[in-house]
């Protein structure tokens, strides 16, 4: 999946609690991150957005956390462990070329992409799994940091999204970012 991989040091800083003074995950998830909720966090590195997710969805709700790297994985489950929330977070350890993950396919009511399709090797191949693994009216939040991802390179990344079966919902102000609220529209009935 990834062209480009964020080193594990720097999920280290990703992680740190100083982040939420400018990007607080509660703030930005509570829109879409409801009780009982099964969402997906694409490239959740060590957690950040993850664990607050995992409180957002109780009591039944889950959070399945996608990353390229086993060692942001192990960290996230620590934290998770400490946390008291590792029964709500799955980790999943995905391949440089898929996802992977295979029977959930219209099995999640929400999906976040911050800061990673830029490391995406074939964006179009990952929005179409995200397509495929979202109920139908759930939504994407995706993000990318303005100091990566200049204007341009991330319409285009929307425009791939869209070209996959996303439509567009809205943009998101976020502190150093570029987001965009993508939805899976329901089928249309005939």
């Amino acid at each position: 999946m990834a062209q480009h991989r964020c080193p594990v040091w720097v999920g280290y800083f990703l992680a740190s609690g100083f982040r939420k003074l400018f990007q607080n995950p509660t703030r930005i998830l509570s829109p879409y991150v409801e009780r009982n909720m099964t969402v997906l966090d694409l490239g959740c590195a060590m957690g950040f957005f993850s664990l607050p997710m995992a409180e957002m969805v109780a009591p039944e709700g889950k959070v399945v956390c996608v990353d390229v790297q086993q060692r942001m994985l192990d960290t996230l489950k620590k934290r998770a462990a400490g946390a008291g929330l590792a029964d709500r977070i799955k980790t999943h350890l995905c391949g440089d070329e898929t996802l992977g993950i295979e029977g959930r396919e219209g099995g999640f009511d929400f999906a976040l992409a911050f800061a990673v399709m830029h490391e995406v090797a074939d964006p179009a191949r990952c929005f179409r799994e995200l397509f495929r693994l979202l109920k139908p009216g759930a939504r994407l939040l995706l993000a990318e940091p303005t100091a990566h991802v200049n204007e341009n390179d991330f319409e285009r990344t929307v425009t791939v999204a869209t070209e996959c079966g996303f439509a567009v919902a809205g943009h998101r102000k976020i502190h150093m970012s570029r987001a965009v609220v993508l939805t899976k529209a329901p089928p249309e009935t005939t």
